[in-house]
């Protein structure tokens, strides 16, 4: 049985009860060779939130590849190219040199020297984001050094937590545990307008959007993997949330050992 079945048994079989635990403690989880944690969802369904607790709490690395997309986006904007022309968006986008620090209690992303950590968040780019990601040539270019990062982290002996659309699917198919997050839209929405994305309503709108977008792209669509669990967070606390991954997490470690 590989990693992603032992879990998805585990699941079945109710060993994973949702406790709502700390979420920046794993008590006796096994040692064992570093995971490989791909988070995928749909935005504001609390990806992010969720894999940085998780990295944090097996003191491993952490890497948003949504801010990645965006770090481009922000560039793409920033040279002021058609939105609606993919070959200019694909030059200018190999001009973008995107550099993440995948530290969970201090991730950054840095695009030619700027620190755009914080300016990827404003609506604009927000906005354009799933226009520039669904570019097959901006999508090959950040796969590649999101591999790498893993690849990073396993080597230096630490586990890698990985969030996006496509990482179960397309960037880390292999990866030991995976999880797609959903939620209802008027939850994501009120969350993302907490975090400053504007009215729900009109937050909303950009969220239905952009998960079509992202659903029908050509290249790596969002989808949730054939052995991924499926957690909907609507009314899920993040404790309960991180709780549940960091239980598939050492039913997999279990696996590995029996």
């Amino acid at each position: 049985m590989n990693r992603a079945a032992a879990a998805r048994e585990g699941s079945l079989l109710g060993l994973l009860p949702v406790a709502g635990g700390r979420s920046d403690s794993i008590g006796s989880f096994p040692a064992g060779k570093p995971l490989v944690i791909a988070i995928d969802g749909t935005s504001g369904s609390g990806k992010s939130t969720t894999a940085r607790a998780v990295a944090r709490a097996l003191s491993g690395s952490y890497v948003d590849t949504g801010a990645m997309y965006r770090a481009v986006a922000w560039w793409i904007l920033r040279q002021g190219v058609d939105l609606s022309d993919p070959a200019a968006i694909a030059t200018a986008a190999g001009d973008a040199h995107v550099i993440v620090q995948p530290n969970p209690a201090s991730f950054a992303v840095v695009c030619n020297g700027f620190d755009v950590t914080q300016q990827v968040r404003k609506v604009a780019v927000t906005e354009a984001v799933s226009t520039v990601a669904a570019v097959p040539a901006v999508r090959a270019m950040l796969c590649s050094y999101q591999r790498t990062l893993a690849d990073d982290a396993l080597t230096a002996g630490r586990a890698m937590v990985m969030e996006g659309r496509d990482i179960g699917t397309v960037v880390l198919p292999e990866a030991d545990v995976k999880i797609w997050l959903t939620a209802d839209v008027e939850a994501r929405a009120a969350r993302r307008a907490g975090d400053g994305e504007g009215p729900v309503s009109e937050t909303s709108a950009r969220l239905v959007n952009r998960d079509q977008i992202d659903a029908t792209r050509a290249v790596s669509p969002a989808q949730m993997a054939a052995d991924a669990i499926h957690i909907d967070t609507t009314s899920t606390s993040v404790d309960e949330v991180v709780a549940r991954v960091l239980e598939l997490a050492t039913t997999v470690r279990l696996a590995d050992q029996r």
